[in-house]
């Protein structure tokens, strides 16, 4: 089994991560996105980022992951070291062989550096959840079952059916929520968890208390080892970190209202004409995104890191435009003092 637990560098407590959504702005199409997203890929490399890991969304004309397996082999051939991993592969789209066979290959090009996280949900609205999956009658209560399957094909361990290709072990498999659903299977089956703080930060700290005291020690973890999602966003200046952080709020509210666009500019988001209900709603989002200069937004994420006792944080920026986005990490990296 491949070592789970990342190496802080440089001033960071704990490791830092990226979370890749290959966000389409306005203006720009999927394949700058796309092109994007492997800049900032060599560019985390170099900064020292421990793992970069693609969301799979669907039907969001904002978002360019649909595919993380393929995201994922293409930004691991323009890189060396850092790992690359899915944030997640939502587990009731897919039959779990389809998802076994492409991993273990990804596993079997890139050794070491590949990671395949799971989550419950379909990523989608409903109608393209069904367009999307095998079956009109999948549930997502069987999440357990599948992980189960899913696990017995990447450890040869289906006596019928073979996943192949197939190494001498398998990619770590991290199971990812919002909710206790997942923090307490991630915990009985004794594997790693990620929670998606970046958009349910009010049950952050029970979903990491139910993982922790649910933890079973397992063959891959002897102790607890909880990753969490956060939105963070640094610029030259608070007021320009705002600027930006304004039109992810006007993206979200968007998606919210089942909306859902290409990232709007700061411009179009200061431009918007919200209503008494909708700017609640954008500044109770911007509640949960760390955001300023770099030493603000450094400590921000101490802060945070502190109350929940994560022992990974995983950032996600998202803004309009490739270069404020790269520009956003590289002044955390400097915050931090990261080495690669």
């Amino acid at each position: 089994m491949e070592n789970i637990r990342g190496v802080a560098r440089g001033a960071a407590e704990v490791p830092l991560s990226v979370l890749e959504l290959a966000t389409v702005g306005e203006g720009g199409s999927p394949g700058e996105a796309l092109r994007g997203a492997t800049e900032l890929a060599k560019r985390a490399e170099e900064w020292g980022y421990h793992r970069i890991w693609v969301a799979e969304h669907h039907g969001m004309p904002g978002v360019a992951s649909s595919s993380p397996a393929v995201i994922i082999a293409h930004l691991a051939a323009s890189t060396s070291t850092i790992r690359l991993g899915s944030g997640g592969v939502m587990l009731p789209n897919h039959a779990p062989l389809v998802i076994a066979e492409q991993f273990g290959t990804l596993h079997a090009l890139h050794p070491g550096r590949i990671d395949l996280g799971l989550g419950r949900a379909p990523g989608t609205d409903m109608v393209t959840a069904q367009a999307l999956r095998r079956s009109a009658n999948v549930d997502p209560d069987e999440f357990p079952q599948e992980v189960a399957a899913l696990t017995a094909f990447l450890d040869g361990a289906n006596p019928r059916v073979q996943a192949i290709p197939r190494g001498d072990d398998r990619p770590p498999i991290w199971l990812l929520g919002s909710s206790g659903f997942s923090a307490r299977l991630a915990g009985l089956l004794g594997l790693p968890f990620a929670y998606a703080h970046h958009f349910s930060a009010a049950g952050t700290e029970p979903a990491l208390e139910l993982y922790r005291t649910s933890f079973r020690p397992s063959e891959v973890l002897a102790e607890p080892y909880a990753m969490i999602g956060v939105s963070a966003l640094a610029a030259e200046s608070e007021q320009e970190a705002l600027r930006q952080a304004m039109a992810g709020a006007l993206a979200f509210l968007r998606m919210r209202l089942g909306r859902p666009g290409r990232f709007p500019t700061p411009e179009e988001a200061a431009a918007y004409p919200y209503s008494a209900a909708e700017t609640e709603f954008v500044y109770g989002r911007l509640a949960d995104v760390v955001y300023g200069d770099r030493d603000q937004v450094r400590t921000g994420l101490e802060e945070l890191r502190k109350r929940t006792g994560a022992d990974e944080l995983m950032i996600t920026t998202t803004v309009h435009g490739t270069e404020t986005r790269i520009r956003s990490y590289e002044l955390i990296a400097q915050a931090y003092e990261m080495t690669p």
